[in-house]
């Protein structure tokens, strides 16, 4: 009876110095992929087999170092999983390394294709991008230029030509390179990569005329404190009016980007005493809603009303019909944009004005207008 209790305890035992040697393997194993404590430079310059002054370089300044060493530094960085620490960084460099944009709004698709693609290009040089919006508020885009100033932001990113005095002045005291985007004038006294919006508008309106249209209406963005919105409105009410062409009282809708804004303009539109053959949208999204509602109130587009946008968001040219649109190269100019700000970073001079071609998308929602 005592040997089998002995026996017992025994096992009993074995079987709980076997789960802590588990237990202590196991935490062996995780402590080899996690470390209690962080990784230093030095650990990391240990394992690249390299100098510390060797892994700064390639966190700071990564074309100054030779491809094989930059890659055999970047492998024991993920290794050790470090991170290296951002205001030491900035104190020895004199940069953040980052860089501020403000932008409208995150609500309206026209700017993800291009940030992502400026955000990209500035990835490829080390660069990391901080992002903020303005609301279309010329006061809260001041006070955001001046905390992505505070936060010490190597150069900024707007969108549009018009902005107040005071962001130019605060950027040029503190010499913080910036360009604007997303608009061109050949006359703007700063760097700009984008495209001319009031000379692409009059393109729509233009190739619309020539299919036969002249009973016209326009939905537009709002044109109060954003000049994209305005220039393209003022580019499509020109170019009809060089064609002999007079928009009737209650044409012009503004509103917000949307497509809830688009349908309910639309409504409003096709209730004119003279309906338009042709709504010239001011982007893609309004396009969309005023395509939705003319389906759901059962008008044909295009053999009733045509309908174009503005932007070639993704979306336009797998809607039904297809929208016929202005193709704006969004990638390129972030790419770009991007790059301005790179080269001036590294004491260069870049050419100060980019301007990019767009192009009309011509598809399946415009047509000549029925015969009367």
């Amino acid at each position: 009876m005592r040997q089998t209790s002995t026996n017992s305890v025994f096992c009993m035992r074995l079987h709980f110095y076997l789960c802590i040697i588990r237990h202590d393997v196991k935490a062996s194993a995780i402590n080899v992929n996690s470390p209690s404590k962080p990784a230093t430079q030095g650990d990391v310059a240990k394992a690249a087999g390299v100098s510390t002054a060797t892994v700064s370089r390639v966190i700071n300044q990564p074309e100054s170092v030779r491809i094989g060493v930059r890659q055999r530094v970047q492998e024991a960085i993920a290794e050790l999983q470090y991170v290296a620490d951002a205001a030491a960084r900035a104190l020895a460099s004199k940069r953040s390394r980052c860089i501020g944009a403000v932008i409208p709004t995150l609500a309206n698709a026209i700017f993800a294709d291009g940030i992502e693609a400026f955000e990209s290009e500035l990835n490829q040089a080390s660069l990391s991008l901080m992002l903020t919006t303005s609301g279309y508020d010329s006061q809260h885009e001041l006070t955001q230029v001046r905390t992505l100033i505070e936060r010490g932001v190597d150069a900024v990113m707007l969108v549009g030509l018009d902005h107040d005095p005071l962001i130019y002045a605060l950027l040029e005291q503190r010499k913080i390179p910036y360009v604007l985007t997303w608009a061109y004038s050949s006359d703007c006294p700063h760097p700009c990569v984008g495209f001319n919006n009031y000379e692409a508008a009059k393109l729509i309106p233009l190739h619309l005329t020539t299919l036969g249209h002249q009973r016209f209406a326009i939905i537009s963005g709002i044109s109060k404190g954003n000049d994209r919105a305005s220039d393209r409105l003022k580019g499509m009410e020109h170019a009809l009016f060089a064609q002999g062409i007079t928009l009737a009282q209650g044409a012009v809708i503004e509103c917000n980007y949307s497509i809830e804004a688009g349908r309910a303009a639309c409504r409003q539109l096709l209730t004119l005493s003279a309906p338009p053959t042709a709504i010239l949208c001011s982007n893609d999204v309004l396009a969309t809603g005023a395509l939705l509602e003319c389906q759901a109130s059962n008008i044909e587009v295009p053999g009733s009303v045509s309908i174009t946008g503005f932007d070639d968001l993704a979306i336009s040219a797998n809607l039904t019909p297809s929208l016929t649109t202005m193709h704006i190269p969004f990638k390129l100019m972030g790419q770009r944009a991007a790059q301005y700000l790179i080269d001036r970073l590294a004491g260069a001079t870049p050419q100060a004005q980019q301007q990019l071609e767009v192009e009309l998308r011509l598809r399946h929602s415009t047509a000549s207008p029925k015969a009367v």
